[in-house]
């Protein structure tokens, strides 16, 4: 680190150094976020899961008898395993402009950029407050802030905008695609494979469903609908996993899938899930019946967020536009938890530093630069709600 270096660098350190991998706890960051703004006179409230080993934080710098502005981000990182890093993941190195370790740039460099504001927000007469918000379980389906959001709508007062701070290179998003993530189960009948036309394959059933998909992602990705900024510009459909059989000589009688929606704004998931739900209804499922009453196709909802479409004339994209120095807005494919905030009332934008194409890879990192751009913004925002 410089003398030049950007002050959130050294609060990112301990950040990175909090293994908030989804599956495991937060609780040691959130404790650590709380004890730093306690030092500067800030109480944080803690909204937890429900085994008490997860928890949101939400606080107020300034006046608590109004509607301010939330900087949003969420705590918890994915998981490094079977990747190959060149350094300690969970332990920040700063090479060459560069700042690595997990989660620096999805989204921890943002945290460290509000954490490093907070020194002189609590020193400034705010006539509009800040409100800071930091989730669990982003990563996973955006489940932590649904807790939060729930509890801000029995609070006297929530925020009037938010600005979500995913790494967007610190340019204004105004939309993002939705996701639907499902589970499909094929439940076929087991017998010895030279005998196989008595059993039920539950693979190739599942094959079917597959193929199924495959073929609507490509109807969708030939006729649309289609709206420009998003990359690709429509919806898309992908199977990511499958599993099922236990050896070559027995028909399997278990398959396993799991397949994803992710829709533009103004396209009905449901629509989709529901072709490949009726086909299993009435093409397949006859079909399998027919060889066995115990057989089955069951499908389980695994995750659910929805698109976010922000008003562009609306005042938090004046804003985010007038914080970043940008005079255009964008799109993004990947998921966010905006379009939440946004459904719960909250007119929401995405802005914050970094570049997604380095987020959930090995070495991943955020340019210093980025943080100084942060900053920068961070800045701008103060003055903006400091009473004049």
């Amino acid at each position: 680190m410089t003398d030049h270096a950007p002050g959130s660098l050294p609060l990112l350190e301990p950040l990175i150094g909090f293994p908030t991998i989804s599956a495991d706890t937060n609780l040691p960051l959130i404790e650590f976020v709380r004890g730093y703004l306690a030092d500067h006179g800030i109480e944080a409230d803690l909204v937890y899961d429900e085994t008490g080993r997860k928890a949101n934080l939400y606080a107020t710098i300034g006046p608590r008898d109004r509607p301010g502005i939330c900087l949003s981000g969420h705590t918890d990182v994915v998981p490094v395993a079977g990747q190959d890093w060149s350094t300690d993941p969970f332990a920040l190195s700063v090479l060459d402009g560069r700042a690595y370790g997990r989660g620096t740039c999805d989204m921890k460099g943002f945290v460290a950029g509000i954490l490093a504001l907070v020194p002189a927000a609590v020193e400034r007469d705010l006539e509009t407050p800040l409100h800071i918000a930091l989730s669990y379980d982003e990563e996973v389906g955006c489940l932590g802030v649904r807790r939060l959001l729930a509890w801000l709508d029995d609070q006297p007062v929530k925020p009037a905008l938010c600005i979500v701070g995913e790494p967007t290179g610190m340019a204004p998003v105004v939309a993002h695609k939705g996701k639907v993530a499902m589970r499909c189960t094929v439940t076929g009948f087991e017998c010895h494979s030279s005998m196989a036309p008595e059993g039920v394959n539950a693979i190739e059933y599942g094959a079917e469903l597959i193929t199924l998909i495959r073929r609507a992602a490509r109807r969708l990705a030939a006729d649309g609908p289609f709206e420009p900024g998003f990359e690709p510009q429509h919806t898309t459909m992908h199977v990511g996993t499958v599993a099922g059989g236990s050896a070559l000589n027995i028909v399997p009688g278990e398959a396993v899938f799991d397949f994803e929606v992710r829709h533009l704004p103004s396209d009905d998931p449901e629509r989709l899930i529901g072709e490949i739900q009726r086909f299993a209804q009435t093409e397949l499922l006859p079909e399998m019946h027919g060889r066995g009453a115990e057989t089955g196709i069951a499908f389980t909802e695994l995750a659910r967020y929805p698109g976010l479409a922000a008003d562009e004339r609306h005042p938090v994209v004046d804003l985010a536009k007038a914080l970043s120095g940008a005079n255009s807005v964008g799109r993004v494919s990947f998921g966010t938890e905006a379009g939440l905030f946004q459904a719960a009332g909250i007119p929401t934008v995405v802005c914050g530093p970094g570049s997604i194409d380095q987020a959930h890879k090995p070495d991943e990192f955020i340019d210093v630069d980025q943080l100084s751009r942060l900053e920068t913004a961070l800045d701008r925002l103060l003055e903006r709600v400091t009473r004049q």
